[in-house]
């Protein structure tokens, strides 16, 4: 699809943590910590030092827990087990309406999308489950299934591959600086989401406006 000045988007590849989702509530942090019975410095320490191994399919969600759980020395049977992990899809599937409501008229426009997103396996379960709507993008690229996550180049081109379109005819929106780099090194276009009204001047500064009311 192209504007009148000629310049042609033909899928947009969305991030989903903090782009498609919302900023955690500090409730729903507060309620993951409850269930170990830890403190809030104690459990975010333990919590991010594993993740990116979480998220690349290193450690599945079972094992990522135990570990967490470990270092903080609780204990963890299969009930604390599933009371993490679903407190922790709690903590991510605060919906950014707007973003949501803009790839869905995406959707309905025939526009392709994606999802590439960094993301372990249960996580990924608990929102497709939570956000069906997900299930209507063209593809999906989610990084535990491949073992890398961004930014490494070889999950750009999956996530490529699997829209089926010219590199260059898709616009990337990520809210991590080092993520926007990598996908215009990959040959993107690429738009950081830091707030939805930064995100809008962005776009229309690029000449992209067009594309936002699809």
């Amino acid at each position: 699809m192209a504007n009148e000045s000629g310049s042609k988007i033909s899928a947009v590849l969305f991030d989903y943590g903090m782009v498609l989702s919302d900023v955690p509530e500090a409730a729903d942090w507060r309620l993951l910590e409850r269930v170990l019975d830890v403190e809030e410095e104690a459990f975010q320490a333990a919590y991010w030092k594993y993740r990116d191994a979480y998220d690349r399919g290193a450690l599945s969600a079972q094992t990522y827990w135990e570990i967490v759980a470990r270092d903080l020395n609780k204990p963890i049977d299969a009930a604390i087990l599933r009371a993490l992990i679903d407190a922790d899809t709690v903590v991510w599937t605060q919906p950014n309406p707007v973003m949501m409501e803009w790839a869905a008229s995406l959707n309905r426009s025939g526009m392709k999308t994606g999802i590439l997103s960094n993301i372990g396996d249960a996580m990924e379960s608990g929102v497709l489950g939570r956000f069906p709507a997900l299930a209507e993008f063209t593809h999906h690229t989610f990084s535990h299934r491949l073992g890398i996550a961004k930014p490494d180049a070889a999950i750009y081109r999956h996530a490529v591959e699997g829209l089926g379109v010219p590199v260059e005819e898709i616009l990337f929106v990520d809210d991590r600086e080092e993520n926007i780099r990598a996908a215009r090194v990959a040959g993107m276009v690429a738009v950081q989401y830091i707030g939805h009204a930064a995100f809008v001047e962005e776009m229309q500064g690029m000449g992209l406006g067009w594309l936002l009311v699809v």
